[in-house]
């Protein structure tokens, strides 16, 4: 294992204390509970990218604008597929 590095954050009062109460009802520490956090953050963005990256090689490969992507939102969304 990597050597753990330490940052410091602030938080507002009320954030700071939901931390506490979640890390106390799940019976980890306030490092554990952000390590988890994070993990779970970057993980989300890494699916996302992949998801943008996705979208923006089929609207290479079809030609498409962003204006054609927004119009076939649309009328996905009214039921004109």
């Amino acid at each position: 294992m990597a050597t753990p590095r330490t940052f410091t954050i602030s938080l507002p009062s009320k954030l700071a204390r939901e931390v506490d109460k979640i890390a106390k009802q799940e019976s980890r520490t306030r490092s554990e509970l952000f390590r988890e956090a994070v993990r779970q953050y970057i993980a989300r963005r890494q699916r996302w990218e992949q998801l943008f990256a996705y979208g923006d090689e089929l609207a290479r490969e079809r030609g498409w604008t962003e204006a054609d992507v927004d119009r076939a939102v649309e009328g996905y969304r009214h039921g004109r597929r």
